[in-house]
């Protein structure tokens, strides 16, 4: 399904952006902050908060420093509601860890490009709200996840895996090879969203960049591609609400099972 941009392209991640993923980043916010300090699996460098915050929060062993302090720390406009944390990335998954673990996921999504910081900590929401046990996100064309998709994922990205793979058409290929049924959200999907998950054991949604959906070599490796219906006149979704879709009719299906 081709999502309606959300102005990505001020926010746009280029192959070219200079990240070295193992670099320490800030999160903030809240929930945020809360579900990386209750990860064992998060190393936390440094944490800072105002007064206000740790006092609503009852966090202890903070760095106390004022709002415009805190506001320095981190990129402009971040909402941080008094509180950030210092960390070190989790460490990567990989995919066939995922399949091959002792709790392997049956609900999957790979994301193809997508580019916008915001859009991604959504999905990563969605996700966890409705049993999506992974992301599978490329290497390379899709952002690091950083302050701004951890706030927008509300917590999120310390409980639903971040899976990285060179080549998104051969991720759903291996996906299909062990029992996945990979369904392709595209609005020139033949099957309704819900006919497509039906009965099915395993699913892995694929869903594509903001703007452009899927690429055409990614829209092929897809054992069928499915729409959501819209009323006339709306052609297209954003992605992270067209996957807060897809993820509910997917517990809703596996629920009714």
């Amino acid at each position: 399904m081709k999502p309606i941009s959300r102005n990505h392209q001020k926010r746009r991640f280029t192959a070219g952006s200079a990240h070295d993923p193992s670099a320490p980043v800030w999160l903030w916010g809240q929930h945020a902050v809360e579900a990386a300090l209750a990860n064992p699996d998060r190393e936390i460098l440094r944490q800072v908060a105002t007064a206000n915050a740790a006092r609503r929060t009852g966090l202890k062993d903070v760095e106390i420093i004022d709002g415009k302090a805190l506001d320095h720390l981190l990129p402009p406009g971040a909402v941080h509601q008094g509180l950030a944390v210092r960390a070190r990335p989790l460490e990567e998954v990989s995919l066939d860890d995922v399949l091959a673990g002792p709790d392997a996921p049956t609900r999957i999504c790979v994301l193809d490009q997508i580019s916008d910081p915001h859009n991604l900590g959504a999905i990563f929401r969605s996700a966890a709200a409705f049993g999506i046990g992974g992301l599978v996100l490329q290497t390379r064309h899709t952002p690091p996840v950083t302050g701004v998709a951890a706030k927008s994922a509300a917590g999120a990205i310390e409980t639903v895996a971040e899976i990285r793979v060179v080549n998104i058409a051969r991720a759903i290929d291996q996906l299909g090879e062990a029992g996945f049924h990979t369904i392709g959200l595209a609005g020139e999907g033949r099957e309704t969203i819900e006919a497509a998950i039906h009965g099915a054991q395993k699913v892995a949604f694929v869903m594509g960049a903001e703007g452009s959906g899927l690429r055409p070599a990614v829209a092929k490796a897809c054992a069928t591609l499915a729409r959501i219906p819209m009323v006339p006149g709306m052609e297209s979704l954003n992605v992270s609400n067209a996957a807060a879709i897809a993820f509910y009719q997917a517990l809703q299906d596996k629920e009714g099972a």
